[in-house]
């Protein structure tokens, strides 16, 4: 049998070695892959998740060179962007947002062709206030939180199920689309018919300046929705609020407008409810109202867009909603529901009638907006971002992820416009093309006209892989 003294020896060894080893594990990594790059050393090999050859280097390193301005998705391939490009550049010394740069790696390295002083043209609603309520939340975009926001202000809210928005109106138009979830309008038309529907994901609703109306999530989950109204200066607290307006009226005049006694009004709310749980609904029907004046109303105020058989490209879909063609009372926004393939790109294009108010539901996008001057500047998108196209400024919208990118284009207008660079070209007398371009080309010239002569628009096209001299496919992004 042991003795007790060496029982003793034994555990405060045993107790040593295990204070030794938390210790070491409380010793910051000095040799960590980022910390290695913010010092601008090589990278070893240990570290390198992907491919690292001499003639291929890593993305976001002094000897990584790409001539092309290929894409990368710096988040599918859990990379860490750091200003190198084609030999110049340094590491980052301070403070660094490692996330931030990952969402923005064409802000940290800019491709060659972008040059100029251009203002900002991307936000992300994550950025936004929340203001949360009773069942729900709401949260803003508009010219304060991105000052190019000029034509169009959004807000997305929350309504839990049985939550209602409550009863109200604006001096602007509201257009929506439901991004999740179920949700029950209500609204009162200018010749007093009333209008009720239930709507699912995908679908749109519209009202005029004036016109009145609720919103109401619908069970299992409630609802989430996007909201547009057309002025950038838009705000949520600016809305006419029944519960407001009443609150701020004398109860004697209340009960001459309605006939009844002052004390009925004794207990209504004080001030604005905004957001707040109210009993579930039961079917339209149910639920219409059926007095003497009351009558239905003519108008349509929704439209189930993602129901709208979509025009398919080569490389993903296109729906279009506008008061020309299929949404009458949408007579100050019009917008199109874009799907975006793995590898393709909303052509190069611009849109002459109104500024592009981009919302992006699904995937990872690179956009790059050309505005004249040799000006130029590329932004990144994440589900959730805004991005602004001022009107007739080229761009392009590029699926730089490994999953379909979902987007909305949004626009101050009664009608869906842009023109495709590709069309123009192909529409264009090819010798006039060519000596635009080609002039001391023949080759080039011959094989860029033979692609455009068809002059076929392809609003969101998908380029064929390239062939490498060792026969691998790659695409330009993988340069």
């Amino acid at each position: 049998m042991l003795s007790t003294d060496i029982v003793q020896d034994v555990l405060r060894a045993v107790l040593l070695g295990v204070a030794f080893s938390e210790l070491s594990h409380a010793v910051p990594i000095q040799d960590s892959p980022r910390q290695r790059l913010l010092d601008g050393l090589d990278l070893p090999s240990k570290y390198r998740k992907q491919k690292d050859t001499e003639s291929s280097p890593l993305p976001y390193t002094p000897e990584h060179k790409d001539p092309y301005d290929g894409a990368i998705d710096s988040i599918g391939r859990e990379l860490d962007p750091l200003p190198y490009r084609n030999g110049h550049g340094a590491s980052v010394l301070g403070p660094w947002n490692r996330e931030r740069a990952r969402q923005n790696p064409d802000m940290v390295r800019p491709p060659t062709t972008d040059h100029g002083n251009m203002p900002n043209l991307r936000w992300s609603f994550v950025d936004s206030h929340m203001r949360i309520e009773e069942g729900g939340w709401t949260r803003q975009t508009t010219v304060r939180e991105l000052p190019t926001s000029k034509e169009l202000a959004g807000v997305n809210m929350r309504l839990d199920a049985g939550v209602i928005r409550e009863l109200h109106w604006h001096q602007e138009a509201e257009w929506a689309y439901v991004l999740e979830g179920n949700v029950r309008v209500t609204a009162l038309d200018y010749e007093g018919g009333n209008f009720m529907d239930d709507l699912e994901k995908g679908d749109l609703w519209y009202f005029p300046s004036g016109v009145p109306h609720s919103l109401q999530g619908l069970s299992p989950n409630g609802t989430e929705f996007l909201l547009i109204f057309d002025d950038g200066s838009f705000s949520e607290e600016s809305t006419f609020l029944l519960t407001d307006w009443l609150a701020h009226t004398p109860k004697s005049v209340m009960a001459e407008n309605f006939h009844l006694e002052p004390e009925i009004f004794d207990h209504i709310p004080e001030s604005e409810k905004y957001i707040f749980q109210g009993r579930k609904p039961g079917s339209i029907d149910d639920e219409r109202p059926t007095g003497k004046g009351a009558k239905k109303s003519k108008h349509q105020f929704t439209h189930k867009m993602l129901a709208q058989e979509p025009k398919r490209t080569s490389g993903g879909e296109v729906r279009i909603a506008d008061s020309k063609t299929n949404f009458a009372i949408s007579k100050t926004v019009a917008a199109a529901h874009v799907t975006i393939e793995p590898g393709a790109l909303r052509e190069m294009h611009w849109h002459p009638n109104a500024d592009e108010w981009s919302f992006f539901i699904r995937g990872r996008a690179r956009v790059t907006v050309f505005a004249a001057e040799g000006n130029a500047r590329t932004f990144d998108y994440v589900p959730g971002d805004v991005g602004i196209v001022p009107q007739n400024m080229g761009h392009f919208v590029e699926n730089i992820g490994d999953e379909p990118l979902e987007m909305l284009e949004i626009f101050r207008a009664d009608e869906f416009r842009d023109f495709s660079l590709f069309q123009w070209l192909g529409e264009t007398p090819r010798k006039m093309v060519a000596d635009h371009l080609f002039k001391d080309d023949k080759e080039s010239a011959e094989k860029f006209l033979e692609k455009i002569k068809d002059a076929e628009k392809d609003e969101v096209t998908l380029p064929p892989k390239r062939s490498g001299k060792d026969g691998d496919v790659w695409s330009l992004g993988d340069l």
